[in-house]
């Protein structure tokens, strides 16, 4: 079975799943009102160690375009509704789950 990301917005959790088997769940933070994290099915496409700026640790980028996942320098935001539509992950948080997927995850997103 492949390794698949769910995360729900509304309830600020990331799961990571083989399957249907659960693996892990991380607490995330997601867009605010005026730029939503967009709902859909994407794939991760790349990754990037310490990207700089607001971005922590890791970027890995969707198929959408300008949009990732990524740790963050502000670990008081995980939670909420604070970024421009990007999902932030606690720095230890976004380098494991990184070791655990490959390029080519796919990543589904909805409320």
């Amino acid at each position: 079975m492949a390794r698949w990301i769910d995360i729900s917005t509304s309830k600020h959790q990331l799961k990571l799943f083989n399957g249907n088997r659960l693996i892990k769940t991380y607490p995330i933070a997601v867009g605010k009102m005026l730029s939503p994290t967009p709902s859909g099915t994407y794939k991760i496409i790349n990754k990037q160690r310490n990207p700089g700026g607001p971005f922590g640790v890791l970027w890995m980028g969707l198929s959408k375009p300008h949009y990732g996942i990524h740790g963050t320098n502000n670990p008081a935001s995980i939670g909420k509704n604070v970024s421009h539509g990007c999902i932030r992950m606690f720095n230890r948080d976004v380098l494991e789950l990184s070791s655990k997927v490959p390029i080519g995850t796919n990543v589904v997103i909805h409320k």
